[in-house]
């Protein structure tokens, strides 16, 4: 029987990622029983029940993998909490509704360690996303995360669907959001770089660089995306991150990027801006146990081809 997966927010820095596996990836490109259709904001809001129900009926989708989301980095987030919870909300209600009228097989969504709550202990695990708030500056965005979850569970226990999520730590890769005011850290940093060098001007850098952080390089997560859809079997999510161990600072991160640029001007960094959470270590045990053999790419490794990426594309790059 062939599927028929649709994939949503495929224009992003996942999404894009998900399109260049399935195309090229020997292990975990398309099967010959597959057919993966990608669909954007251009294809339904689907903030807009009417246009994703119409966008389902158009497709009729067997499998859906839910990538779309309004998203932002820490500033964003904390200007427009009601915003992101509000859009993100209506999308995720009306994607699982709609899978579920249709009859859909199987949707995997994506989360966010942001879900996690503020005030827990470390390494965080699939357990704990309903042991607390999460942090203040992802409010609105994290828990209308946070609800996916619930209404598998509810999805699941009244209708028998199987709807599942999966949670990425931070992204990065090419084809990111590079805008200096909206973006996640890495792609946000590389740009930064990239003008300070052009300009010949310091590397300014909001923070102290003290915050640590998981980063998994967007081909990875691709080719994780394709096993939760094609092998995992459970509704409760599962954290698709790099071990504990390749925690980096935002320091480090800062000064490999500058080296990948080859940027020998001053790095300043201005402590007046916030920090945001300090640490969000999670634990990719329950991934190692089921996948034991999945291999990362290197940090410096991944984030050189980003750079290159950018710098390569760097007139058109979204920013």
């Amino acid at each position: 029987m062939k599927s028929t997966i649709l994939v949503t927010g495929s224009s992003g820095l996942v999404g894009q990622a998900l399109q260049k596996i399935i195309s090229n990836d020997a292990e975990y490109g398309q099967n010959p029983d597959e057919e993966w259709v990608f669909t954007t904001s251009k294809d339904a809001d689907l903030r807009d029940l009417v246009q994703t129900e119409a966008l389902f009926e158009r497709v009729k989708p067997t499998h859906v993998i839910h990538l779309a989301a309004f998203v932002g980095g820490l500033f964003r987030n904390l200007k427009y909490k009601a915003d992101f919870y509000m859009d993100n909300s209506r999308m995720n209600e009306h994607v699982l509704m709609c899978a579920h009228r249709h009859g859909v097989v199987k949707v995997v969504s994506c989360l966010s360690t942001c879900i996690f709550p503020d005030k827990t202990v470390y390494p965080i695990n699939e357990e704990m996303i309903h042991n607390g708030p999460p942090h203040a500056s992802n409010f609105g965005y994290a828990y209308a995360k946070r609800m996916i979850d619930v209404m598998n569970k509810m999805y699941n226990e009244q209708f028998g669907c199987q709807f599942t999520s999966v949670i990425p730590t931070n992204i990065f890769g090419p084809h990111d959001n590079f805008n200096l005011e909206d973006s996640h850290v890495i792609p946000g940093l590389m740009h930064k770089c990239y003008l300070a060098k052009l300009n010949k001007t310091p590397f300014v850098i909001g923070g102290t660089g003290s915050p640590l952080r998981q980063f998994v390089f967007s081909e990875d997560l691709a080719k994780l995306f394709v096993w939760v859809l094609r092998e995992y079997t459970e509704i409760a999510p599962i954290i698709l991150s790099v071990p504990e161990t390749d925690e980096v600072s935002i320091k480090f991160v800062a000064e490999s990027i500058a080296e990948a640029m080859q940027f020998d001007g001053p790095i300043v960094w201005d402590s007046a801006r916030s920090d945001g959470q300090f640490k969000k270590t999670a634990s990719n045990e329950k991934l190692m146990r089921k996948l034991p053999g999945f291999e990362f790419t290197p940090f410096r490794k991944a984030l050189n081809k980003s750079v290159d990426w950018f710098i390569e594309h760097y007139e058109h790059a979204r920013k």
